[in-house]
């Protein structure tokens, strides 16, 4: 019993500076963050902040455009990523080793330099975009719009997918396949019933993370747009600097209702992993 108690008593120890660090980096900054949405400097307390948001079209443009670019980005990032997955598990080690490392560089390639690089092929008058026009395959593009920020969110979204997805298809045996075909299954009706339900977990996840990925960026859409299309990490930096106008506790709010978005996504990925949970027993 002394025994298990010293190992007890060690455990807590060491969870003491990670704890500390959760409260002072994590949980003091989101309660700051909460308390101040709650001041508005013309009503004082209360939720004049968020009656305001939700009666703006303005915000509520920004809400969806955040909404819309992220979730079209996870979706077609981990479309791509799930066949660059599975393509690596069935490739040579080499290839997939170069891959992988490539993919964890590539994850990382953001921000400024991420925004310059397309503007270089993809700007108005990017390479690719003159090589797609003079070849007729395209009449416009333009890269500063909804679309062309789905485009650019989705290659930073494929890299992070890729890795999340990896060493999920560890989780399908080879012989499960062998065993399929053997009953007479084919290569759709072992995906549908035998492939998909298992990765289901992973993909979820991924889509999950993919979609926080995607709703938190700030740098690479900001250096693309110099600060002037309205999503909501946007429009929260605009009123902290001040650029436009100071309204921190507007800010504040902004940002809380981010995280309620995320909250929301958090706990319907959590409802779906129960369900698929259920239903493959």
């Amino acid at each position: 019993m002394n025994a298990m108690t010293r190992e007890k008593r060690l455990a807590v120890l060491c969870l003491v500076p990670f704890a500390l660090f959760f409260i002072v980096f994590e949980i003091a900054p989101l309660s700051w963050v909460m308390i101040n949405s709650l001041q508005s400097e013309e009503f004082g307390w209360g939720i004049a902040n968020f009656t305001k948001i939700f009666n703006s079209k303005f915000y509520l443009q920004a809400i969806q455009l955040s909404l819309e670019i992220s979730f079209w980005s996870s979706v077609f990032g981990i479309i791509i990523a799930v066949l660059g997955a599975y393509s690596l598990r069935r490739v040579d080690s080499k290839l997939r080793n170069f891959v992988n490392a490539f993919a964890n560089m590539t994850s990382n390639f953001a921000g400024v330099p991420l925004a310059f690089a397309f503007i270089i092929l993809l700007g108005f008058n990017g390479s690719f975009t003159l090589m797609l026009k003079q070849a007729g395959i395209i009449q416009d593009f333009n890269l500063y719009s909804k679309t062309g920020l789905i485009i650019l969110y989705t290659y930073f979204q494929i890299p992070l997918g890729v890795l999340l997805l990896y060493p999920a298809f560890d989780a399908l045996r080879e012989d499960w396949r062998e065993s399929a075909e053997l009953l007479g299954a084919n290569g759709w009706q072992f995906w549908l019933h035998i492939g998909l339900p298992v990765l289901t977990p992973a993909l979820l996840g991924t889509f999950v993370i993919l979609l926080a990925n995607a709703l938190g960026a700030y740098a690479t859409v900001y250096a693309l747009t110099t600060g002037n299309f309205n999503v909501l990490p946007i429009r929260i930096a605009a009123m902290v600097s001040g650029d436009i106008s100071l309204d921190p506790n507007m800010a504040s709010a902004l940002a809380v209702v981010l995280v309620a978005l995320m909250t929301l996504v958090t706990i319907v990925h959590q409802l779906l992993l129960k369900r698929s949970y259920h239903v493959s027993r």
